[in-house]
C-alpha cells in the first residue's frame, strides 16, 4: 500500500470507543451513518461483525447496484476494516477498496480515523476512483460519516 492509495479523515467524538465500535460492527446501521448517501440497505445477514464476516449492501449512485464486503481486520473496540467488491463475475473488473476505522481513546472521547484504501482495487477502476474529484468526494463523504457517527452515539 502506498500513501497515495489512502485517504483518511479523523474526528474526536465525545464517546467511549466501545460505543462507537458497536455502531460500526452493526452492518444494519451502515446506511444510517453513510455520509455519501450511496448505502441504501443491508442485503442478507446482519449479525454483529467479526473477523471474516461477510455482509452485503444495496447501493445506489445514479443506478442501483450491490456490494459484498468481508471483514479483513478486527480488533475489538479499536479497529475494523472491510473490503468491498461487486458480487459474482463483476468482482474481477472492479472493487477491492478497503474501508477502515481506527479508534483511539483520547482526552474528551475517542479519535476516530476513517480510511479509504484503494491499494487492492482490481481491474481498470483504480485509476478512475483515484482521480482527485473522486478523492475529494470521498473525503467529504467520510467527514460527513464521522459527523453522523457522533450524532448517533450522542443519542
Amino acid at each position: 500500500m502506498s500513501e497515495s492509495d489512502v485517504e483518511s479523515v479523523e474526528r474526536v467524538i465525545p464517546a467511549p470507543p466501545e460505543k462507537i465500535f458497536e455502531l460500526l460492527a452493526d452492518p444494519a446501521r451502515h446506511c444510517e451513518i453513510d455520509g455519501s448517501g450511496t448505502v441504501k440497505s443491508t442485503k442478507g445477514a446482519t449479525e454483529r461483525l467479526k473477523l471474516g464476516s461477510k455482509f452485503g449492501m444495496h447501493m445506489k449512485m445514479g443506478l442501483p447496484y450491490s456490494m459484498e464486503s468481508t471483514v479483513i481486520e478486527f480488533e475489538e473496540g479499536r479497529r475494523i476494516a472491510w473490503q468491498s467488491r461487486p458480487p459474482g463475475f463483476g468482482r474481477h473488473f472492479g472493487g477491492g477498496r478497503i474501508w477502515r476505522y481506527e479508534l483511539e481513546p483520547v482526552d474528551g472521547g475517542t479519535r476516530v480515523r476513517e480510511s479509504w484504501d484503494i491499494s487492492e482495487e482490481v481491474g481498470g477502476s483504480k485509476w478512475l476512483v483515484g482521480l482527485e474529484g473522486s478523492r475529494k468526494r470521498t473525503r467529504e463523504s467520510m467527514t460527513k460519516t464521522l459527523e453522523t457517527i457522533e450524532e448517533c452515539v450522542k443519542a
